[in-house]
C-alpha cells in the first residue's frame, strides 16, 4: 500500500514539475527573450491605423483596461502619471505610453481621447474590432472578460492589470504589477531609459 502511495506522490510532483516547465515555455521564447507582446494592428484615439511597428525606435509603457473602469485602471494609470512626471525630459521623450481598451463595445475614440489625455498629454489610446483586441489581448497575455450580472450598457469587465514595458524593438523587458507605486515604477523605468 504504502508503494503504490509513493508512486502516486511522484506522479503527481512530475506532473506539478510538467506544468510548472511547461508554463515558462510558454512564456519565454526560444532565444531567452519573454514572449510577451507582438504584432497587433489596432486604431488609436484619432482615428489613425497604428501597429507595433509605429512605435518603433521608442519606449512603449502599455496597459490593458478600460475606459469604464470603476478602480482599478485609474489607479494603475494614476500611478502612472505621476511616474511620468518624475522622468527627465530626454528619458521622457523616448517613451510613449500607450492604454489599449480590452471594452472595445463602449470605449469610441472620443471616449478613449478625453480619458487618456486625463493622465497624460500623450498618452495613445488603442482600440479596434472585438477580432484585433483578442489578438492584442493573446500577444500580450492579457486576461479580460465581461462580468457576470451586468446588462446593456452597465457592465463592469474582468481583466488583468500589469503594466508592460516594450524596448524600442518591440521587445517586452519588464513588468509591473498591480500594486506597484509610482516611487517603483518610476525607478524601474529611470533604469531602462538611462
Amino acid at each position: 500500500m504504502k508503494k503504490k502511495s509513493s508512486m502516486w506522490a511522484l506522479i503527481a510532483v512530475l506532473a506539478v514539475i510538467g506544468i510548472a516547465v511547461g508554463s515558462r515555455l510558454l512564456v519565454w521564447s526560444g532565444d531567452g527573450h519573454a514572449a510577451i507582446g507582438g504584432p497587433f494592428t489596432l486604431t488609436d484615439h484619432n482615428g489613425r491605423t497604428v501597429t507595433e511597428k509605429s512605435f518603433a525606435g521608442r519606449f512603449m509603457l502599455i496597459y490593458f483596461g478600460y475606459t469604464y473602469c470603476p478602480d482599478v485602471c485609474p489607479t494603475a494609470l494614476g500611478v502612472t502619471s505621476v511616474a511620468l512626471d518624475g522622468l527627465a525630459s530626454a528619458e521622457r521623450a523616448k517613451l510613449v505610453p500607450v492604454f489599449i481598451t480590452v471594452d472595445p463595445e463602449r470605449d469610441t475614440a472620443a471616449v478613449m481621447k478625453d480619458y487618456v489625455t486625463a493622465f497624460a498629454p500623450d498618452m495613445v489610446g488603442l482600440m479596434g474590432t472585438p477580432e484585433q483586441t483578442n489578438a492584442a489581448k493573446k500577444a500580450f497575455k492579457v486576461y479580460a472578460e465581461k462580468a457576470k450580472g451586468g446588462d446593456g450598457e452597465n457592465y463592469t469587465v474582468d481583466h488583468s492589470s500589469i503594466l508592460y514595458l516594450m524596448g524600442p524593438d518591440g521587445r517586452f523587458i519588464q513588468h509591473f504589477p498591480h500594486g506597484t507605486n509610482a516611487d517603483e515604477l518610476l525607478a524601474g523605468l529611470k533604469k531602462h531609459l538611462k
